[in-house]
């Protein structure tokens, strides 16, 4: 039964993330009116922030951008980087988006930053522990079955409570950068909508990962509940 729903929310988010990568492709053509690139644009809504102690440098791949709090950097990949599209200056202002939560300390983003360790920490048991499900279950044996799978459930939680969280650090960062770009005028009426658009494509691949870990996390509480 899990198979089949992971199945479906695989198929579900193959279909979002190609959309999501038609949108940015579509929007990548179209030229931003003020001329400005990628790196331009966040280096200005830094500025406009009076955050000077971040800086925007050049990552490799595609769709690579983050924002890291640890370095504070605002890494861009490297088409953002040097386009001056008005998908470039979504996900740049989108990434300062977060530079900015970080200087305002934002709550969600400092209880995400916190969880990192944790959830690494979780996934990596996870694997281990279903790993040896499958090919070394002889370990497993000398512990009791419920007190395994409820160390499942609870590292499964603490990666849905992650997901979830994740959702308005990505939904607030995106509105603070659409706000920027409408109130400085760096994007016109209709270079806004669509950058509104793309930011809304994006947003739509965390709500189906948290969607995904919330129902695994249901799954696996109804199968430790019903074997009580």
């Amino acid at each position: 039964m899990l198979l089949i729903i992971l199945i479906g929310f695989m198929i579900v988010g193959f279909i979002v993330q190609s959309r999501l990568k038609s949108k940015f492709r579509k929007y990548s053509e179209v030229g931003l009116q003020n001329g400005l690139s990628g790196r331009e644009i966040a280096e200005k809504m830094l500025a406009d922030h009076g955050i000077y102690d971040v800086k925007v440098i050049s990552t490799p791949g595609r769709l690579t951008d983050h924002y890291n709090p640890n370095d504070k950097t605002v890494n861009l990949s490297e088409d953002v980087y040097h386009e001056r599209s008005v998908a470039a200056a979504a996900v740049a202002a989108h990434e300062v988006g977060h530079a900015v939560q970080h200087a305002k300390a934002y709550s969600w983003l400092s209880f995400r930053s916190a969880m990192v360790p944790i959830v690494n920490f979780s996934g990596k048991a996870m694997n281990i522990i279903f790993m040896l499900m499958l090919f070394g279950g002889f370990v497993l044996e000398m512990f009791p079955f419920e007190l395994i799978f409820l160390a499942v459930v609870i590292m499964q939680a603490t990666i849905t409570v992650f997901s979830l969280v994740t959702l308005p650090v990505e939904y607030d960062a995106s509105n603070r950068a659409l706000a920027w770009l409408k109130t400085t005028n760096t994007a016109l009426p209709q270079e806004h909508d669509m950058a509104k658009d793309a930011l809304n494509a994006a947003a739509n691949t965390y709500l189906v990962s948290a969607l995904a870990a919330l129902t695994t996390l249901a799954y696996y509480l109804f199968a430790l509940l019903g074997n009580d």
